[in-house]
């Protein structure tokens, strides 16, 4: 039987309904909290393991030493995901606003890259690791992403991009909320803010 994502987030309640302020600053009425999917080792291991499946099949060969996730959504993802990938896994985090490599973690100038992280919306997280990647001097192969929930469907990282699911999820600007002209104030379950 092939591989559900959407069925373990909905069993682990990730897919959430409410007024939801996301860490690009857009709001939504609905919100998937992969934190509460990640959180059972079996979804995670599975999830990990479908993604390296997806990103090896659209690299066509084994191009990756090294993968990378934003901190914090892209931790667990995309250290599973290394596992399956049988490469190291590390973290960036914020440093005054900037992504920044830390606790340690170095890339090699020409190490080859996948970039990881749970939930896309506007890709400026991870195009904020591939930024920090590319000078670092490292060759980044691919993006890849538990759930995709950007408005295009284009190749907006202009390299190879894979998702478990794709999940059509309107997004507005904070001055064209409908949930905010009719009085409702929105959560920020996001890392971000």
């Amino acid at each position: 039987m092939p591989y559900d994502p959407l069925h373990d987030l909905k069993a682990a309640g990730a897919v959430q309904e409410g007024h939801f302020l996301l860490s690009s600053g857009l709001h939504s009425n609905r919100y998937v909290q992969c934190a509460l999917f990640l959180q059972y080792p079996e979804y995670a291991e599975r999830a990990g393991r479908a993604l390296a499946e997806r990103l090896f099949a659209k690299l066509h060969h084994p191009a990756v030493q090294c993968v990378v996730s934003p901190a914090i959504g892209g931790l667990i993802i995309g250290h599973e995901t290394a596992r399956a990938l049988d490469v190291r896994a590390v973290f960036a985090e914020r440093r005054e606003g900037r992504m920044a490599l830390r606790r340690g973690f170095a890339i090699q100038p020409g190490e080859r890259v996948v970039v990881v992280e749970d939930v896309v919306t506007t890709g400026k997280s991870s195009l904020e690791v591939v930024e920090l990647l590319e000078g670092l001097g490292a060759e980044i192969v691919g993006l890849g992403c538990i759930v995709d929930r950007r408005e295009t469907r284009g190749d907006d990282f202009g390299r190879p991009f894979v998702s478990l699911t794709r999940l059509d999820i309107e997004n507005w600007r904070a001055e064209e909320c409908p949930l905010c002209r009719a009085g409702d104030n929105p959560t920020s379950p996001g890392s971000r803010r």
